[in-house]
């Protein structure tokens, strides 16, 4: 769905032309709908209907609090990978007991404290991870409720980076190991085997890699169930994608109705973990034209927004739609680079895009409400952007920009 709408000439978000939001908290800063946060969102709970389970939103994917209260407010439930999400989860109203935690690098302390407010599940992803959180758990006189991630070695057909699924991935352990490890976890103390947990990647755009999976999955949890090992949930994680450019995602509720489909007569809950179909389209990064710096090669717009802002364009080559906030100007459409302040060739937002523009201008990037603030940085000493939700007409200022002073609270000059 659109999040921008183009009216007179000038660019919308919801009731709220970005311009306004460019003069009141300056720029670059990230603006997010709350609108199409609510959709989305809505679109899975849904599609799930009466079908027990849960949707978790993937924390990672965007964290910021305002856009943690909304879901919470709506009753999402949460998927976190570190004790720091677990606490921006709790610090915006979300319940512990719908709230999974992933990762497979948990450390004892993070594990204590979501033991402490009483997580619905640990996704444990190797053996030595169910020994410690046995021992956790066991220190505690508490129970752990696990799922094993396995590790289905599916083909997401995505970027190397994002592919979680195959057997050279870090994550999860082979499903071939799998039962021998549920054998192990029945007989650990303070372990209750409650699930199966799944996830191949991200940006996936075809519902086939996910149909692999739970084939590949509900084989297992047969195998268990056989030998008296009782699987009351699927985990089958996110990983949906969302339009870029000219992606095709299947939309949500095909996607779901395909698993039921799937599962037919057999009574397993079912949870979701979508972070980037839920949260990429709300988001823009509003940045502006510092300067243009045509050559014989190459025209430049260098803006005033770069790779610590945003780093999937360099990272991941990642292609996202930048669009001029307003159309109001007598320039040539050119062929441009927009490109950033930082010191490396890297630091682009977009090569070789068609615009009409000017000095000054606005220039929103599409796209960014997933994988966009969460991985920015102060390279460069550059401080971190504002974050803004919009609703409606009213803007809320739910991350002030930082200031460079900040920046220096944690370090200390030695003496002379």
């Amino acid at each position: 769905m659109s999040t921008l709408t183009r009216r007179h000439g000038e660019l919308f978000m919801e009731e709220t032309p970005l311009s306004k939001i460019a003069a009141t908290f300056g720029t670059p800063c990230f603006a997010y709908s709350r609108k199409t946060i609510t959709d989305n969102y809505l679109a899975y709970a849904n599609a799930l209907g009466d079908w027990p389970g849960m949707i978790c939103y993937s924390v990672k994917a965007n964290s910021n609090l305002g856009v943690l209260s909304i879901l919470a407010q709506l009753g999402s439930g949460f998927d976190i990978v570190s004790s720091g999400e677990l606490e921006r989860v709790l610090k915006a109203g979300g319940d512990p007991a719908r709230v999974v935690f992933s990762g497979i690098g948990k450390s004892p302390s993070e594990m204590a404290r979501a033991l402490e407010v009483g997580v619905h599940c640990f996704n444990v992803e190797s053996d030595s991870e169910l020994e410690a959180l046995s021992q956790v758990a066991s220190a505690q006189d508490k129970v752990a409720s696990v799922s094993l991630r396995v590790n289905p070695d599916v083909d997401a057909k995505t970027h190397p980076y994002i592919s979680t699924g195959l057997k050279e991935n870090k994550f999860g352990v082979d499903i071939n190991r799998a039962e021998e490890i549920y054998d192990k976890a029945t007989t650990l103390p303070g372990i209750r085997v409650v699930g199966v947990d799944c996830h191949i990647g991200s940006q996936l755009t075809e519902v086939e890699p996910f149909l692999d999976a739970l084939d590949r999955t509900l084989a297992l949890v047969e195998t268990l169930e056989k030998k008296g090992i009782a699987i009351h949930h699927l985990d089958l994680g996110g990983g949906l994608g969302v339009t870029y450019q000219d992606e095709t995602p299947p939309p949500i509720d095909t996607y779901i109705s395909a698993v039921k489909e799937r599962l037919g007569d057999r009574q397993l809950e079912l949870i979701f973990e979508p972070g980037r179909s839920i949260v990429a389209d709300s988001g823009i990064l509003l940045t502006r034209i510092e300067y243009l710096k045509p050559t014989d090669k190459k025209n430049f717009a260098i803006v005033d927004a770069a790779m610590n802002d945003l780093i999937r364009p360099s990272l991941y080559q990642a292609w996202q739609e930048i669009l001029p906030v307003s159309d109001h100007n007598e320039a040539e459409t050119l062929l441009w680079d927009v490109v950033g302040p930082i010191c490396e060739s890297a630091d682009f937002l977009g090569k070789d895009r068609l615009l009409k523009i000017d000095a000054g201008g606005l220039l929103a990037i599409k796209s960014s409400g997933a994988y966009g603030f969460v991985m920015s940085s102060n390279y460069n000493t550059r401080p971190r952007a504002a974050e803004i939700v919009v609703d409606g007409d009213t803007l809320h200022q739910v991350r002030r920009r930082e200031s460079v002073e900040e920046l220096f609270e944690h370090e200390s000059c030695l003496p002379k």
